[in-house]
């Protein structure tokens, strides 16, 4: 009962600081999206609480904080607040940056607060934080793999200067003293948690917890079918052109072990699609605690309960100094992806693929004709896309639960920051992966611009949208249409960089998410529903569904033809081919002779 009291309390100290970002920085990035998120974790770096908010930032926060307290060792102390961006020191990519503060009580370290941001710039080659065409890491911007911005309660003024000199966003500092402000509250709630219980109930407690999770995760694998299950998954190319950016995925099931293996995932060396391993780490956990049941608290027992193989070199580890700006996306989502399918027979009612086909965000970036100075707007605003189905439930809402709490800016407070107009934000019919539970649909998100501008993006989705599950159907796939009311152009297979004039727009057709399930046994009833409100027209709804509708939709007297929809199904399930989800076989196996060394998630 105590250790359940010091987890509450230590999830509403995270919760606490997660919000004091949103109340206190000005970008709009962080004060309206969200993309922030708050952890506490133990004197070792071991992830011991965290609060509702982006799984991606929760779950990537602890390896930077281990590799700080390696570094400084003794030489933390009481009053010290750090920063750490750096892939290749356990971040994710350089645009988030970790600020955390140790935890002392009658002269130990006992806790770390940690609060995760993702920011508007990091310096190098582009505008936005998302150089996704750098050669290398030094030139996607400002590395720092552990740096004291406070020691021992003294701002260092001469490092808070070199990051602000380095970063193109004026309120920058501002945000990043406001994720230091939320650290040294998560510090002082904590110093009071740990007046009141003490330091060894607290450590035993949080020990507790995390043994818990870990008893908890291996219950549920245990209830889950022995047996090796594999699948293959893509992205449509890397911003190079690179095409087809492949994953191999292996996942073993012997008696309450799991072992998750990305050996043969892409490691070809002219590609530029690199997932950092701790973004890597980071989507693996986020994966299976989706499938698993929600009650499980979310701590370092998942990390210590999976066995995890990513060769270095791959596109999911790779060696240092590629470029890995757009790896946090792609093909960091595909991780998730590649788990769902691989998992699809063995978990079908928790089966879902945590992940978005959006490529990266679409940077525009010019000068603002009020202030005459640089804007930079990484389109973190209106956004629904990619949500797919759950066994049970059709797809709905803004996104998947791998977004977390994340709330995408709104128009009207966008359109009073940037020059720009919202003009379309509207569902797009038949964008909804068919399926027993049909997939939420896309939308089309039209942005005109008021000035000159430039826009730096990178599609994907549109050859590999979100799949399907158990039959179901992929969602619809990506478009993005470039200078519309001008030139009107379309995005490409590379990133590209495009002026735009003075009211011209873009025009993002975002996919809508996978189905699952077969199509031919959604209900009837649902699939006439759809069609009225416009989410499934009447093709799709006798071709992809195999329902006779009669009546006219524009009489408002559609109804479904029973004995011609039974008809008509019988012969497609006898004509079509069923889709397949990736292999899977019944037989347990370990690894072969000449594989990888293995080491834990928690490593």
């Amino acid at each position: 009962m105590t250790a359940e009291i010091i987890r509450g309390a230590m999830e509403t100290v995270a919760f606490e600081m997660a919000t004091h970002v949103s109340l206190t920085a000005t970008t709009p990035i962080l004060n309206q999206s969200n993309e922030r998120n708050a952890t506490i974790l133990d004197a070792s770096g071991c992830l011991a609480a965290l609060s509702v908010g982006i799984p991606q930032f929760m779950l990537s926060s602890t390896l930077p904080v281990r590799f700080a307290l390696e570094f400084f060792g003794d030489d933390l102390h009481d009053g010290d607040v750090l920063v750490a961006n750096d892939p290749y020191h356990g971040g994710g990519h350089l645009p988030d940056y970790n600020v955390f503060a140790p935890v002392f009580h009658e002269g130990a370290l006992v806790l770390i607060a940690s609060i995760q941001c993702h920011h508007a710039d990091t310096g190098g080659g582009m505008p936005g934080g998302y150089n996704a065409d750098a050669p290398d890491i030094w030139a996607e911007g400002v590395r720092l793999p552990a740096v004291k911005l406070i020691d021992r309660g003294v701002e260092r003024r001469d490092v808070t200067y070199f990051l602000q000199v380095n970063n193109r966003t004026p309120t920058f500092i501002g945000d990043l003293r406001a994720q230091v402000g939320a650290a040294q509250l998560g510090v002082r709630r904590l110093k009071d948690l740990l007046a009141r219980h003490g330091t060894a109930t607290v450590r035993a407690a949080v020990e507790s917890t995390i043994a818990y999770a870990a008893r908890r995760f291996r219950r549920e694998v245990a209830a889950w079918r022995d047996g090796v299950y594999e699948s293959d998954v893509h992205v449509d190319h890397d911003p190079q052109g690179n095409p087809d950016i492949h994953l191999h995925c292996r996942v073993t099931i012997a008696g309450d072990r799991l072992t998750v293996d990305f050996t043969g995932s892409d490691d070809r060396p002219e590609i530029q699609a690199y997932s950092a391993f701790g973004n890597t780490r980071g989507y693996v956990v986020a994966q299976l605690a989706a499938m698993m049941d929600p009650a499980i608290p979310k701590n370092e027992g998942f990390f210590r309960s999976i066995e995890l193989i990513v060769p270095e070199g791959c596109c999911l580890n790779p060696r240092p100094g590629r470029s890995v700006a757009a790896g946090t996306h792609h093909p960091g989502a595909e991780v998730g992806e590649a788990i769902a399918l691989a998992l699809a027979g063995v978990v079908p009612e928790r089966c879902a693929p945590q992940t978005y086909k959006i490529g990266m965000p679409t940077v525009i970036f010019g000068t603002h004709p009020r202030t005459g100075a640089l804007f930079i707007d990484n389109s973190a605003d209106t956004i629904a896309a990619h949500a797919s189905a759950v066994h049970g439930q059709d797809g709905w809402g803004s996104m998947n639960a791998s977004f977390g709490n994340l709330i995408r800016a709104t128009a009207e407070i966008n359109e009073s920051i940037f020059p720009q107009r919202q003009l379309a934000r509207d569902y797009e019919t038949d964008s909804g992966g068919p399926g027993r539970w049909r997939g939420g649909l896309g939308t089309l998100y039209r942005k005109q611009l008021l000035t000159p501008a430039n826009v730096y993006t990178y599609v994907v989705g549109r050859k590999y949208p979100m799949p399907g599950i158990a039959g179901g159907r992929p969602g619809g796939p990506n478009r993005l249409e470039l200078k519309v009311g001008g030139r009107t152009t379309e995005a490409g297979v590379t990133t590209r960089l495009v002026r735009h004039e003075a009211g011209e727009a873009i025009a993002y057709h975002y996919g809508g998410g996978g189905g699952v399930g077969d199509p031919l046994e959604r209900d009837p009833a649902r699939v006439l529903d759809d069609v009225l409100d416009e989410y499934v027209s009447e093709r799709s709804a006798r071709e992809d569904y195999g329902v006779v509708l009669r009546g006219s939709l524009e009489a408002w007297n559609l109804e479904v033809d029973r004995a011609a929809t039974d008809r008509l199904r019988e012969e497609l399930a006898a004509a079509r081919e069923r889709p397949t989800t990736g292999r899977a076989t019944d037989r347990a196996s370990g690894p072969a002779d000449g594989r990888p060394e293995t080491s834990p998630v928690g490593g």
